[in-house]
């Protein structure tokens, strides 16, 4: 199959803000370039409903998991439909869409934390998005790596290694989403990446609690706050961050419920969002040390380059390292995500692996994705 021509990447991380849509064309050498990009924001109560089942809620009924899986894929459809005409382009000049679905569960060490029966479960119907679009789609990009021994995430740094290695730096990739994630990109040497933490995921959730916003714009809330010392150390003692990579997590373990239970109960709200701004810039400085010490540059990408507190912090804590946004390399910090799952619906159709070993842990180098014909 020629790998040239149109691929539209769909995602919804861990903070469940809305759809990023990302229309993408590739050239016959893996070169991309972005031709439009949008998020489409999920309605309140559709997304009031993720980050429940997100941070280990509940379902009444398998009737309500089935009906939200066609409802995510609907919504996933509407998205590229929209972008396209937006943009434009004609359906049928589009080859793939790549969708990421919507994680409502990540169990890479199983239910018991055991080891047995690990999963990963993203809903979004790619039937439904291949019926409503007319375009075949490629999903479930995630469960046949966590089949080969490895934890299905993350698997954006093969989609970073591609197009951001540099033969002369040791780089580092730096995502800001709901969690935060490296990709490990030495001059010389095996890529890997890994969760870091929690990023935008606990700030987001804490600033709808205390201010009824989605997000803390500019991260203005945090600065009003005071980074609490002894809270910040009840927060990083947590196990997780002692782990040596491969290793990834989300929303059902950093939540609402997990802060809470380190919580004296008398602190300001915006102490508290100060701090756990900081628990972010810390775990991933700390991090790089452990893993790439030598590391000369940081690019970030992802949500979190929008909050300046947050890249300020960064800088601070990446004292004597480059912290650039991934823009000047030509990737858009908000849409990198979904550029990456248009990438891994290009490598599904011509065969060729969207894992890497290094960084997951899977047995090897698999085909990710399930094919669902125009």
């Amino acid at each position: 199959m020629a790998a040239e021509g149109l691929y539209l990447g769909l995602m919804s991380g861990t903070s469940a803000d809305g759809i990023d849509a990302a229309l993408v064309a590739f050239a016959a050498d893996g070169a991309c370039r972005l031709l439009a990009g949008r998020t489409f924001p999920w309605d309140a109560a559709t997304r009031a409903q993720l980050l429940a089942l997100g941070q280990g809620g509940h379902v009444d009924s398998l009737d309500e998991i089935g009906t939200l899986d066609v409802a995510i894929g609907e919504a996933f459809a509407q998205a590229a439909l929209r972008l396209l005409a937006q943009a434009g382009v004609a359906r049928e000049a589009v080859r793939a869409i790549g969708s990421h679905g919507q994680t409502i569960r990540h169990r890479p060490h199983g239910a018991a934390h055991d080891g047995r029966h690990p999963f990963t479960w993203q809903l979004g119907d790619a039937h439904v998005i291949a019926e409503r679009t007319g375009i075949a789609t490629v999903a479930d990009f995630r469960r046949r790596d966590v089949a080969a021994g490895g934890h299905g995430a993350p698997l954006v740094p093969a989609f970073h290694a591609a197009l951001l290695h540099d033969a002369g730096e040791d780089r580092a990739v730096l995502n800001l989403g709901g969690i935060a994630n490296f990709t490990l990109l030495p001059a010389h040497g095996e890529v890997r990446g890994f969760d870091t933490g929690p990023a935008n995921a606990l700030l987001d959730a804490w600033c709808v609690r205390h201010l009824g916003h989605p997000y803390d714009k500019d991260g203005a809330f945090a600065a009003e706050g005071l980074v609490d010392a002894a809270l910040l150390v009840r927060l990083l003692d947590d196990p997780w961050f002692a782990k040596a990579p491969p290793k990834s997590t989300g929303r059902e373990h950093f939540h609402l419920d997990w802060l809470e239970a380190r919580l004296r109960g008398d602190e300001r709200p915006q102490d508290v969002q100060a701090t756990l701004l900081e628990l972010t810039a810390v775990s991933v400085a700390d991090a790089l040390r452990r893993t790439q010490p030598q590391t000369r540059r940081v690019i970030a990408c992802g949500g979190g380059v929008r909050n300046p507190q947050l890249m300020r912090r960064l800088a601070a804590h990446l004292d004597g390292i480059a912290l650039d946004s991934s823009a000047p390399y030509g990737l858009d910090p908000d849409f990198v995500e979904a550029m990456a799952f248009a990438w891994l619906a290009r490598q599904c159709l011509l065969g060729r692996p969207g894992n890497l070993a290094s960084v997951t842990g899977a047995a090897g180098p698999r085909v990710l994705g399930v094919v669902h014909p125009a």
